[in-house]
């Protein structure tokens, strides 16, 4: 792994051989289908929570600049660009990104999808308004580069997003074991408990760059597939939060 990338070269080669599944939600993928609507309820929320958008609209984010960082096939690149936002989605999968055009396409969207890392498009200038990264910093392989990379894309007034795994005794029966091996609806080796992040350690590091996560919530499983939010934060959950020097 190379110090001065955020790119775990493992990660990203796994990605890249499951990239055709990205749009089949009973594939393998299925989980990441049943986990966005949640996390597209929890996004909606913290932008509101920074009081970003336009809510009384029909495309409440129009006019925002979004930044997706590790977009995939584009599952939530595109339901933002259809709320109005101005996306800008980047991976470091080759495969994925052609998939995620080759799909906004056939959707009628305009989605700027970059083949790129958070820390090459920090050198641009660019700034955004809405980032999030989901289901991402599991993979990160150097977080220090990557939230010094999101400071430098954060706007002046902006709110920053993340969703993750916690690192417990939980999250490796039911995250790790149980969806790789035994549920079979993760792919196997995704993930590695060892870079799961506990709530109070993602705070601490993005705060050395200069970013306040000011909240923190859970998601729960439900018995038909689908999640809701909790104040149980042991398995999945979200973080929302600004820069340190200009608070929400």
């Amino acid at each position: 792994m190379a110090f001065n990338s955020t790119i775990d070269p493992k990660d990203n080669k796994q990605f890249e051989a499951i990239s055709e599944e990205w749009w089949n939600p009973d594939g393998s993928l299925r989980s990441l289908h049943q986990f966005t609507p949640i996390r597209l309820e929890y996004f909606k929320s913290a932008i509101k929570r920074h009081c970003l958008g336009n809510w009384e609209r029909t495309d409440p984010l129009s006019g925002l600049n979004i930044l997706d960082i590790g977009c995939g096939g584009g599952l939530l690149a595109e339901p933002m660009a259809r709320l109005g936002g101005i996306v800008t989605a980047i991976d470091s999968s080759s495969s994925a990104i052609q998939v995620a055009k080759q799909h906004a396409e056939l959707s009628q969207l305009r989605i700027n999808y970059k083949l790129t890392t958070a820390e090459e498009l920090a050198e641009s200038g660019m700034k955004f308004n809405v980032i999030y990264a989901s289901e991402v910093i599991e993979h990160v392989c150097n977080r220090a580069l990557f939230f010094n990379s999101i400071k430098r894309l954060l706007a002046p007034k902006s709110v920053i997003i993340i969703t993750t795994i916690n690192r417990t005794l939980l999250s490796l029966a039911f995250a790790k074991i149980a969806a790789e091996y035994i549920l079979d609806i993760v792919p196997r080796g995704t993930h590695d408990f060892n870079k799961f992040l506990k709530p109070a350690e993602l705070q601490n590091e993005a705060l050395k760059a200069g970013i306040i996560f000011d909240d923190i919530t859970g998601f729960k499983p439900l018995l038909d597939g689908r999640f809701r939010t909790t104040s149980i934060t042991a398995v999945n959950y979200g973080a929302s939060g600004s820069l340190a020097e200009n608070p929400a």
